[in-house]
């Protein structure tokens, strides 16, 4: 099949450089023009994404190439832009930087190539004036190996650049580059728009008590500053993508998971939990923060990622809810608990008493433990799939556990491997996050043994 995807991608120097702030900028002042925008973030992460969502009032996608295919890489993208006036895709870290120093794999370079998208490169031009050319330079002819590739790089927008600066980088750039990336405007310094980060990144979106203001005053600005009629051009005219559509099964019985959503818990992949809503469930939210218990009826039990080690003490405090929870755990409820829901089915988070199904506490280790890419692969038969059978996932915790599990051996592109995850029939827990849509049958042996779960219990 062939689309037509308005897109342009907004990528960076480097992690820091101002991309989340300039693609929010643009969003949300097409939003406010009353256009109807799509929104990407390449890579693994969780909180951009948020912050994307809070906009364009929708869910945004991820678009990672190494969890999937160019197929997939490229169906997503025309799944979720569907109808929209035009996509913004927000790289991550660096343009080029991807899984080692020697490859763009996984990086945003990457999936513009595999997605045929055109390019915004975002610069940090505090500090610096003649060396922006030069920066620029090296992005665009910048090549891995012999073989010389278009970097895909059309445009140019400063971040924390002044007028004064920017009314002669303009100049200097069409000048320079004669058409290769054209200047498209720039961003000055807001100190009121200033995004707080933490250990894991930024702050999720639903922690900034005025995100709405902020996002409005950068709308307004980009409105002022940033070439949005000629960004828009560019999107259009964006050559078309080609994919075949993804076949999922249909199942007849419907199942209900809980899927746990407060503040403590947030870190999903939008497009992995809608896999199971095509397939036929129904994922109801509870928080594990506030409610007393799990909801009523459910058949299976998702505990996504998230910071609950800032929130221990009132997840301790809910005794009802981690009685629940490990009730159903002991009755044999299909369950997923990745990085933070992994960390909840411990012992302790820190010296807090948690749901206790999983022997060992979690504990801080001050910095990042096992960070990156990993190939999963069953050490034995479990919930998700067969002995032998591998999944691409991704590690990123300050928090580790005294017993992480053996049930899978995660190993990373540079030869190095560890045991991890605890897995049975009906549960997976375990630090790494994997996306349904890098294995479909993951997703559909869930389905089927939350269908298993349900029939024992005699629910209809």
């Amino acid at each position: 099949m062939e689309y037509t995807i308005p897109r342009i991608m907004i990528a960076g120097t480097n992690s820091g450089c101002g991309k989340t702030t300039i693609t929010c900028s643009i969003l949300q002042a097409l939003i406010n023009r009353g256009l109807k925008a799509g929104a990407f973030k390449c890579g693994p992460d969780y909180i951009d994404p948020m912050f994307h969502s809070r906009i364009i009032g929708a869910k945004a996608s991820n678009l990672d190439s190494f969890f999937f295919s160019e197929n997939t890489l490229n169906y997503l993208l025309a799944e979720n832009s569907a109808g929209c006036d035009i996509n913004i895709i927000e790289g991550v870290m660096g343009y080029y930087d991807g899984m080692g120093i020697d490859t763009t794999r996984a990086s945003s370079c990457e999936i513009a190539g595999m997605t045929r998208s055109p390019v915004i490169l975002a610069v940090n031009a505090k500090g610096a004036s003649l060396s922006i050319l030069a920066q620029i330079s090296g992005f665009l002819h910048f090549s891995i190996g012999d073989k010389e590739t278009s970097s895909g790089i059309c445009g140019v927008i400063l971040n924390q650049c002044t007028s004064a600066t920017y009314a002669v980088l303009e100049t200097a750039i069409r000048r320079y580059f004669n058409g290769q990336a054209e200047p498209l405007g720039y961003l000055p310094v807001l100190k009121e728009c200033s995004l707080e980060s933490r250990h894991l990144g930024l702050v999720t979106a639903g922690e900034i008590k005025d995100l709405r203001e902020k996002m409005q005053i950068l709308a307004q600005q980009a409105e002022r500053t940033i070439e949005l009629d000629r960004i828009l051009q560019i999107a259009g005219d964006a050559d078309s993508v080609h994919c075949e559509a993804i076949s999922l099964p249909q199942f007849e019985q419907k199942i209900r998971v809980a899927v746990a959503r407060d503040r403590a818990f947030c870190f999903y992949y939008e497009d992995s939990l809608d896999l199971l809503r095509k397939m036929g469930a129904e994922l109801v939210p509870f928080s594990p923060l506030s409610d007393e218990a799990l909801p009523s009826d459910v058949d299976g039990l998702y505990l996504g990622g998230g910071y609950p080690e800032l929130y221990s003490g009132e997840l301790a405090s809910n005794h009802s809810m981690r009685q629940s929870v490990y009730k159903a755990l002991v009755n044999g409820i299909p369950c997923i608990a990745e990085c933070g829901g992994y960390m909840y089915l411990t012992e302790k988070i820190g010296s807090d008493p948690m749901v206790g199904y999983i022997r060992g506490n979690s504990f801080d280790t001050g910095k990042l433990s096992r960070f990156g890419y990993v190939t999963l692969t069953a050490e034995k038969d479990n919930l998700l799939c067969r002995k032998g059978q591998t999944i691409p996932a991704h590690e990123f915790h300050h928090w580790d556990s005294e017993d992480p599990g053996n049930a899978f051996t995660a190993a990373k592109s540079s030869g190095r491997s560890w045991s991890c995850v605890h897995a049975s029939g009906r549960l997976y827990a375990g630090y790494p996050h994997f996306h349904f849509y890098a294995n479909p049958a993951f997703g559909e042996n869930f389905y089927r043994t939350c269908l298993e779960y349900r029939k024992e219990n005699h629910l209809s």
